[in-house]
């Protein structure tokens, strides 16, 4: 299944609560069972002011349907074509 990085602009997330992430999961894995198991959320990196989010998909509008219906912002959704590290250099 492809997968994609989904930039979210969200200014002072970085100063967010445990409480306060653990509740936006919860509304995120919410939408995400009511969409079906086509799509899922792999993790996601948090910054002060964006969160970095992966995600597998079969499309970017099963994303932008998941980002609209738990409100939160998709500025970015980009395909991944590869992934490498330090291995890739072996």
């Amino acid at each position: 299944m492809p997968q994609f990085v989904i930039e979210r602009d969200m200014p002072g997330v970085g100063q967010l609560s445990g409480e306060q992430f653990k509740s936006a999961s919860q509304g995120s894995c919410t939408v995400l069972r009511q969409l079906g198991p086509d799509i899922q959320w792999v993790h996601s990196y948090v910054t002060d002011d964006k969160i970095y989010c992966v995600y597998r998909a079969p499309s970017e509008a099963l994303i932008r349907q998941h980002a609209e219906m738990a409100g939160f912002p998709a500025n970015s959704i980009v395909q991944v074509r590869a992934t490498i590290d330090p291995t890739t250099a072996d």
